[in-house]
């Protein structure tokens, strides 16, 4: 899960981005923009730049100023509105990062790819527990506060309107017994329950096939989107920290890349038979 963020938003930085576009389109410089809408240039740039938050008033004002089709203003003046909105990870900006909780929360569908551990949207409690205890060993508040946001996570997938999730994860993520083999064994039931559902499917790249796609890389997310000026978006975890990626072509590059893995995976029967051979031998008794 990325670090916590306390900048825009990805749906603000949309907004924004979507604005500088329509002056652009109209053939308007800041400074020309912002005499014809009223305002002093420095507002319009923080607007643009995602630096302010603009009212829907403002939006509406713009719009105005600009032009543009019916159908572009009454989208930017939607998209106006839920940025204001606080979802339910409002309440916990203090562990979880707005962006991509967010961008989880109103996807339509998310492909992940996953490398050291399953996703946190299909993880089991107690294994979280163990996860979230290895990073902060020393405070038990923070571990139930990161614990109950990556629950209230998980429960997104029992919404009616929760999105097709479509997770694939290295054979090696299952086999090491974080928390122990009591744990690990729990958390491969909530794989396999998690499974049966009509949205999620759950694949595994097996380790006999050896060579992978994107061996030796980390993971991958991409959030997809049927709305209109929703961009799809991914997120890839690097060894400086996660990066979103928003630019059309490089997330095209990306899902590529997750096709590839997904070739290689087995399929979602096969997986959900190797996932409980694995949970067998977790809770076999070992000869000392």
């Amino acid at each position: 899960m990325p670090a916590v963020e306390h900048g825009p938003t990805a749906r603000h930085r949309r907004l924004a981005a979507e604005l500088r576009r329509l002056r652009e389109q109209a053939g308007l410089t800041p400074e020309v923009a912002a005499g014809v809408v009223g305002w002093s240039r420095t507002k319009l740039v923080r607007i643009e730049t995602a630096k302010a938050m603009p009212s829907v008033a403002d939006v509406e004002r713009i719009l105005e100023a600009y032009g543009g089709s019916s159908v572009a203003r009454g989208a930017l003046i939607e998209l106006a509105r839920d940025i204001r909105r606080r979802g339910w990870w409002a309440s916990y900006d203090d562990v979880l990062a707005g962006s991509y909780a967010q961008l989880e929360d109103a996807a339509d569908r998310i492909r992940m790819w996953q490398t050291e551990v399953p996703p946190g949207l299909v993880q089991d409690r107690e294994y979280a527990r163990t996860l979230i205890q290895g990073e902060f060993p020393n405070d038990p508040a923070e571990v139930d506060r990161r614990l109950q946001a990556r629950m209230m996570r998980r429960a997104r997938l029992a919404r009616a309107d929760a999105p097709e999730v479509d997770v694939i994860v290295a054979e090696e993520a299952l086999r090491r017994p974080v928390g122990g083999p009591k744990v690990m064994a729990a958390q491969l039931s909530a794989l396999l329950e998690e499974g049966q559902r009509s949205k999620i499917s759950i694949r595994v790249v097996p380790i006999a096939m050896g060579y992978r796609p994107a061996l030796g890389q980390g993971n991958m997310i991409i959030f997809e989107f049927r709305a209109a000026l929703e961009l799809d978006t991914a997120y890839v975890e690097t060894p400086a920290g996660g990066m979103y990626i928003e630019d059309i072509a490089q997330v095209r590059a990306c899902n590529v890349t997750l096709d590839r893995i997904g070739d290689a995976a087995l399929s979602a029967e096969e997986s959900a038979l190797l996932i409980a051979a694995i949970r067998e031998e977790m809770t076999q008794p070992h000869d000392r």
